[in-house]
């Protein structure tokens, strides 16, 4: 996995410019994320994808290409803080499974968003690798919905440029 981290001028469109590049040129994104920076005038996009090398240099070529598009970083799991949110609505019909999930959760540092008498939502932060292995660990009990945010990340140390 790849994380792109674009800063690009906060503009209407600028989002579909970008996405549509990736649709143009048959890129996946795994997800993405936008928010606005420091500067009221820029916005980050946090962009995964999974891709080989020379498709990720091919990709970052096109994006510098675009107008809109300030600096891009490429990020990966040594060189960047990178976080998820996921929001798990498991069924829970008995309260000894809502005691297990809640449990669980509380190993994960997550937690319990609503209860009710035959359901529980957990709110998960973390890796997308954390966020997977409870996915995994409560779904026999039953995964009902799932809401996830995408990765929204920035480099690790110092900051070395001046936008």
């Amino acid at each position: 996995m790849y994380i792109l981290s674009v800063i690009v001028e906060n503009k209407p469109g600028v989002l579909f410019r970008i996405t549509n590049l990736f649709r143009s040129r048959n890129f996946n994104i795994e997800s993405i994320t936008v928010g606005i920076t420091e500067k009221p005038d820029l916005s980050r996009m946090t962009i995964t994808t999974v891709s080989d090398v020379k498709t990720l240099e091919q990709l970052v070529k096109q994006l510098q290409k675009l107008i809109d598009v300030i600096q891009i970083n490429v990020l990966n799991k040594e060189n960047a803080v990178y976080r998820e949110l996921a929001l798990i609505k498991m069924s829970a019909k008995d309260p000894t499974t809502r005691i297990e999930i809640a449990n669980f959760a509380t190993i994960y540092r997550g937690n319990i968003m609503d209860i009710s008498n035959e359901t529980i939502t957990v709110e998960i932060i973390g890796t997308p690798d954390k966020i997977d292995a409870f996915k995994n660990l409560v779904s026999g009990y039953g995964i009902l919905q799932v809401a996830r945010t995408g990765v929204s990340a920035l480099p690790r140390g110092t900051i070395d440029d001046d936008l």
